[in-house]
């Protein structure tokens, strides 16, 4: 066994090339990582998605790749729509009471401007 293999061909039971598509953006010391992306995109859609992005891409895509699988494994019906769903929520409700605050702050302002303007009366 070679010890510098990337986390993919270990998990693949294969020997490491040394142009191997996965060796950059899978290190030996995370095989989760791989795992998970392979569990739900296979390595072979893996590998072809890599070798169609330029190179200064791809670690950005590996990157994307690997959150999503992991909110697919954490949550298999929605993944990471679920997680943009509450992010959107949490956005709404936070838009609803800022407005709140802003429509207290304005009514305290002019409560507060018409007793200074009736105290110089």
């Amino acid at each position: 066994m070679n010890p510098k293999r990337c986390a993919a061909c270990k998990y693949l039971r294969r020997r490491c090339p040394k142009d191997c598509v996965f060796s950059p953006y899978f290190p030996p010391n995370d095989p989760q990582k791989f795992a998970c992306v392979h569990r739900i995109y296979g390595a072979g859609n893996v590998s072809k998605m890599l070798q169609q992005l330029p190179d200064q891409t791809r670690a950005e895509a590996v990157e994307s790749l690997c959150f999503e699988a992991k909110c697919r494994v954490d949550d298999p019906v929605y993944g990471c729509v679920g997680i943009i769903h509450l992010l959107k929520t949490q956005i709404q409700k936070t838009q609803n009471e800022l407005a709140k605050t802003q429509a207290e702050i304005a009514v305290s302002q002019t409560k507060l401007s018409q007793t200074q303007n009736s105290d110089f009366m």
